[in-house]
């Protein structure tokens, strides 16, 4: 198994933040096999999603509908409402595996792979590609 660890700037406010050219360019070099995407962090999750047409404001509208930005969590410390963010991840999951055919990965058209990160407190993610001969 080839790893590789990259850090992706999310700032300070909500975002979806499309990784797939990272991704690509980790796999370019080998044939056919699993890229595995690893989010190690308890408030951002990986989703695999079209982005550019507005599906990923829409993500981040719903996950403020879902899971609001309030206080009535119980994980209080953070930022308002930084409980919703320890949620995010068992409906965003962390991490996402993909198939890998000559060196690319085998998304769909308008497939985009996507840190998916509400939390605002922490403007730097660690996101670890792995890839898996086949």
């Amino acid at each position: 198994m080839r790893t590789e660890v990259i850090t992706v700037r999310t700032g300070s406010r909500p975002v979806v933040r499309d990784i797939t050219r990272e991704a690509e360019r980790f796999v370019e070099s080998e044939g056919d096999g699993l890229l595995h995407v690893f989010v190690p962090h308890a408030t951002a999750g990986l989703a695999i999603i079209e982005t550019g047409a507005g599906s990923d404001d829409d993500l981040l509208a719903a996950i403020d509908q879902l899971l609001p930005a309030e206080d009535r969590w119980r994980h209080r410390h953070g930022s308002k409402g930084h409980g919703r963010d320890h949620v995010l991840p068992a409906w965003i999951p962390p991490y996402a595996s993909l198939p890998v055919v000559g060196g690319r990965i085998a998304l769909g058209t308008w497939q985009s792979i996507c840190l998916v990160d509400s939390n605002g407190d922490n403007p730097e993610r660690q996101v670890r590609f792995s890839f898996l001969p086949g």
